[in-house]
């Protein structure tokens, strides 16, 4: 199973924040594989805290076997690491030294309480769709929208590494 995740990290050293949290998915063994990983990307904060540092962002390619793995519990792994480097949820949309989504798990389309998949806003986020077409230039979501017209669809300024977006 190919899942895309998107990683985010503005508190402490971010750059540090987010190899450890590839060293930490790693460590959960052969059926977790690390297959592509973009190049950072600098980002102003989306929502309604804007006062915050900027986040660097990356998203990374995993191949996870899907007979040991359902999205469910793969999310809460993704808690656990977020935790594991002091995520706190005190401050929803906050600053964070880690923050992991989901982004697309195959072409699984789900919505429940706590996980949607696709991930609702990923479509809406330039610093999930850049680094994105970066690692998967040619991904279509599963209403068949490609990267580039996701891309295209919103309102967004980049130059080199950084992006801002109004949202």
């Amino acid at each position: 199973m190919i899942c895309y995740v998107s990683l985010g990290s503005n508190v402490g050293d971010t750059e540090d924040n987010l190899q450890e949290a590839l060293i930490l998915l790693e460590d959960y063994g052969d059926d977790i594989r690390l297959r592509k990983v973009s190049e950072y990307y600098e980002t102003e904060p989306q929502g309604e805290v804007k006062d915050q540092p900027w986040f660097l962002n990356q998203v990374v390619e995993l191949e996870i076997d899907a007979e040991i793995w359902s999205p469910a519990g793969f999310l809460s792994t993704c808690t656990a690491i977020e935790a594991k480097m002091g995520r706190t949820r005190a401050v929803p949309g906050g600053p964070r030294p880690l923050d992991m989504d989901i982004i697309a798990w195959g072409d699984t389309v789900m919505d429940m309480d706590f996980l949607t998949l696709p991930h609702p806003r990923a479509k809406d986020r330039a610093f999930v769709l850049v680094p994105l077409k970066e690692i998967a230039p040619d991904y279509v979501f599963p209403d068949g929208t490609t990267v580039d017209e996701a891309l295209s669809a919103i309102e967004y300024r980049q130059e080199g590494r950084k992006i801002w977006q109004d949202s």
